[in-house]
């Protein structure tokens, strides 16, 4: 024999079944000074932008324009796992990922023209100025011979001062990049090493 529910009572039940509504996201907030959107895209692509652990929006410290800007390695050898460019409201942004630490490096004024690491040919670099990244120690080169890093090696992100990004090579676990830059700007560098990982990054004023 068929039970019959009361109205109010089935209406309860079938409320009860049917939940409240979606819950609300868990995703975290991203603090104001991590972009929007940072690109690990070569030369010439629009793809989607790769994701970035927050970096801190707090005492990021001030722009230097005294070159050389050297800052000590943490490791012997630091492998680069990824290469991003992102641009800010005032500032553009490069970050460098390691896997072990981070290692020494040095980032100073260069001029053109511009050669391939040890093979000596010439590289193009756009741009009105320039800086030269040398990490020491930093590399794509494993001790298996692998590379810890198969992304893009030139970027071509047409930033408001960031221009060009350009590999000037990779040899005997030593790696030297070439910013081309719109103007001759200041830079701030920031060295992270947490949970989130090693990065190494470049800020560039607008």
């Amino acid at each position: 024999m068929r039970r019959l529910f009361p109205v109010p009572l089935l209406v309860l039940i079938l409320t009860a079944c049917g939940g409240g509504g979606s819950s609300p996201s868990a995703s975290a907030s991203v603090p104001p000074s991590s972009p929007p959107s940072e690109s690990g895209t070569p030369s010439g692509s629009a793809g989607p932008s790769a994701s970035e652990a927050p970096i801190p929006s707090e005492d990021l410290g001030e722009f230097s324009c005294d070159f050389p800007i050297v800052q000590d390695a943490t490791v012997p050898r630091a492998n680069i796992t990824d290469v991003r460019v992102g641009e800010h409201a005032d500032y553009d942004r490069v970050v460098f990922e390691f896997e072990q630490g981070l290692p020494e490096i040095t980032l100073d004024r260069a001029s053109p023209p511009f050669t391939q690491d040890a093979s000596g040919m010439p590289i193009t670099v756009d741009g009105t100025s320039f800086l030269r990244l040398t990490m020491r120690g930093g590399t794509k080169q494993t001790d298996s011979g692998t590379s810890s890093y198969d992304g893009p090696t030139n970027f071509d992100p047409a930033f408001s001062t960031l221009v060009d990004l350009v590999e000037g090579g990779d040899f005997e676990a030593q790696s030297t990049w070439y910013f081309g830059l719109s103007t001759d700007a200041c830079a701030r560098v920031i060295q992270l090493d947490d949970e989130n990982g090693a990065r190494l990054v470049i800020d560039l004023e607008h």
